[in-house]
């Protein structure tokens, strides 16, 4: 098949090789332009996430590895369209010193095989399909690196759409495209700033800490003014550097008066509404959540990121005592419930306490002697029954803890049985049978106590309301 003579321009052009400059070895030295006019230098790519910047700002040290400080910006403070377009110039001039002619190079060398691919075919819609797959490679190259001789690519792509235009008709297809690529517009060509000298950086250190609106951030750039200076030796005069430094000083010792202010005022505030809420008073976490404004204008709102994390805790402190004064209020509404369950069940329950000295004997294989056994088993009997008839009628709350009673009874009644058959049998069996019933007992008391007690005691740990009857939480295990 014969070589179209559009396409063998476009080969030709293809395979031109320009000289390729020496790579840089440092990294990109960006800049972001202020809103006041001034500027700081970024050393490597900044970073915007949501309304703010990050960058690496150069401090101190040498011009081939220097000491960096991270460095967080409000976006709102940053000229961003002079900024873009000086990092797009940035970008597009590192590249071309270091990368981009030996990448357009080995990406002219890849088109230029696919196309001596479609010379030698003999099948034309096939060197039509390969045709218009390096026009698409082609097409998209600049783009994605950095608008890099775009306009070589421009050139070979008209070539290239000529060529396949021919194509076509060699092989009968009367459908004609026009393939649209977004053009890539010229990169205007700022000058770029080199690495800034010592005073440079101290004068940005000290211009980033006076629009910062992070004190901690702030504490940090003038310490690490300070340190500069300290470094800096004969390239800031002497008395200048005495100057700079005490005003840096200063100003660490005023962030440092202001932030003992407001940590005094926070802990005041927390130990306020701490005892608050572990009362359910939450009117009087509300005022000290509205009153958070103005204690801050007092100190001069300097601390916004303190008063955001203080708001927040007091709120979580509000939403607490909202929650316990709740929970309070359902137990007032259950609690003539619970006395009445107290009242029917307090006499069994003490029944069971008073068994414990007996239990601990049987559970140990001590005792106790058989005509206690047989008191004990006439004071059981029938407990059990009374508690389940107790139990259709509780609320359901405390049914649970009706049937550990339930379930401590009938382990009682079993152990002092068995021990008494141990007594009479001599049965050592069933004697450790006797002992693990007790243990049972013993451990289902208690279990029954402690949820009988987190019910009626009142949420929060206040003092259970005094009965006529003794409370059942004062009868615990001995």
């Amino acid at each position: 098949m014969s070589v179209p003579r559009k396409l063998r321009a476009a080969l030709l052009l293809l395979l031109i090789t320009a000289s390729s400059a020496d790579a840089a070895t440092d990294a990109t030295l960006f800049r972001l332009f202020l809103t006041d006019g001034g500027s700081v230098v970024s050393y490597g790519e900044f970073a915007r996430v949501d309304d703010r910047v990050i960058f690496a700002m150069p401090v101190g040290r040498t011009d081939v590895q220097p000491r960096l400080h991270v460095v967080t910006l409000p976006s709102g403070r940053i000229d961003w369209k002079r900024t873009d377009r000086y990092a797009e110039s940035a970008r597009y001039q590192w590249y071309a010193s270091s990368r981009g002619e030996d990448d357009f190079q080995q990406m002219s060398r890849s088109v230029a095989l696919v196309l001596n691919e479609v010379a030698q075919a003999t099948d034309r819609r096939r060197a039509l399909d390969i045709a218009e797959g390096a026009r698409q490679t082609l097409a998209a190259w600049p783009r994605s690196h950095f608008g890099y001789r775009h306009g070589d690519v421009r050139e070979m792509l008209s070539l290239l759409d000529e060529a396949i235009s021919n194509l076509r008709a060699a092989a009968g297809i009367s459908r004609f495209d026009v393939a649209l690529v977004a053009d890539v517009r010229d990169v205007p060509a700022e000058p770029l700033l080199g690495m800034p000298s010592l005073r440079e950086q101290l004068d940005q250190l000290v211009r980033i800490a006076g629009i910062t609106d992070r004190s901690s951030e702030r504490v940090a750039l003038l310490h690490a003014a300070v340190a500069l200076i300290n470094e800096a030796g004969s390239a800031i005069p002497a008395a200048e550097a005495r100057m700079l430094r005490r005003s840096a000083e200063e100003q660490i010792r005023q962030e440092a008066a202001v932030d003992a202010k407001y940590a005094r005022f926070s802990r005041r505030v927390m130990a306020s509404v701490t005892r608050a809420a572990a009362r359910a008073r939450v009117a009087d976490v509300e005022r000290a959540l509205n009153r958070i404004p103005a204690e801050d204008a007092r100190l001069g709102e300097r601390r916004p990121e303190t008063i955001q994390a203080l708001r927040a805790s007091v709120q979580a402190r509000l939403e607490d005592a909202q929650r316990l004064r709740l929970l309070r209020d359902q137990w007032m509404v259950r609690r003539r419930l619970y006395q009445d369950y107290q009242s029917a069940a307090g006499g069994q329950l003490l029944q069971l306490v008073k068994l414990q000295p007996a239990l601990e004997a049987i559970r140990s294989l001590t005792g106790p002697p058989p005509e206690t056994l047989l008191t004990l088993r006439g004071r059981l009997e029938g407990g059990a029954t009374l508690l389940e008839r107790l139990g259709a009628g509780v609320p359901g709350e405390l049914r649970a803890a009706n049937d550990l009673l339930i379930g401590a009874w009938r382990f009682a009644e079993n152990a002092v049985s068995a021990r008494y058959r141990a007594a009479t049998s001599g049965e050592v069996t069933t004697a450790r049978e006797a002992s693990s019933a007790a243990a049972g007992a013993l451990l289902l008391l208690n279990r029954a106590q402690q949820e009988i007690r987190t019910l009626i005691e009142p949420p929060g740990g206040a003092a259970v309301v005094q009965q006529k009857r003794p409370s059942l939480t004062s009868l615990r295990p001995r």
